[in-house]
């Protein structure tokens, strides 16, 4: 049972997400607002929330600057943006700015509920489809993310290459773990050794650099 909070001014989709919840996460307490402000009110008055499911457009919210306020506000809820928003850049800007997942609206209901499912389960979740577009319109917009080198790439032992892959599809490490028959603590330390031979900071940077790899050539060599 969890406690989760729906900001969202459309009052059909609020509807539409509160079933999501309800019949994914039986028994959980679901509030819901329609603007930032009565979101920031209803956080400070329930500090055991375990999620807030935010829309980016609402009344209040001028775009990520809402997320940022809430998070200062509330550092130690989870906050996922829901949103029509198919960029790329502002998908991971979010994760940038605390958001712990991004699911879009056009997401099939099973998917959404994967997604909250994945997150609460203390998991990143980025939308694998649009992680994986618009990658080198992305990269020549917004130099400060770089593709990976072959030099990089090299470093990087057949295992990793896998989890690499696995990970641009938006995998939580619990996924890749069942699909690659390891242990979770072995893909942990994967990723580890991916984020040190590559030289990035953390696994949305790793995603989005290696969004246009043909890990296909890499793993016939």
């Amino acid at each position: 049972m969890y406690k989760i909070l729906i900001a969202d001014d459309h009052p059909l989709f609020r509807e539409a997400i509160h079933n999501v919840v309800s019949d994914g996460f039986p028994g959980s307490s679901i509030l819901e607002t329609a603007d930032l402000d009565s979101a920031l009110a209803l956080t400070l008055e329930n500090d055991d929330l375990d999620l807030i499911l935010l829309d980016l457009n609402m009344p209040g919210m001028h775009g990520l600057n809402g997320l940022m306020q809430l998070r200062n506000e509330a550092p130690t809820i989870p906050v996922v943006i829901v949103s029509a928003e198919q960029d790329k850049q502002v998908v991971l800007q979010a994760i940038t700015y605390g958001a712990v997942g991004f699911i879009t609206k056009s997401s099939p209901r099973a998917q959404m509920t994967e997604a909250i499912q994945q997150i609460l389960n203390g998991n990143v979740y980025l939308p694998p489809d649009i992680i994986r577009s618009q990658g080198n319109t992305s990269r020549r917009s917004h130099p400060e993310n770089p593709s990976i080198s072959a030099e990089l790439l090299q470093a990087l032992t057949r295992k990793q290459l896998l989890v690499l892959e696995r990970m641009t599809k938006g995998e939580s490490n619990k996924q890749i773990a069942y699909s690659l028959d390891i242990a979770e603590t072995t893909v942990k330390a994967h990723v580890s050794a991916i984020l040190r031979k590559l030289n990035v900071h953390n696994r949305v940077q790793a995603i989005l650099s290696a969004g246009d790899i043909d890990f296909a050539a890499y793993l016939r060599r």
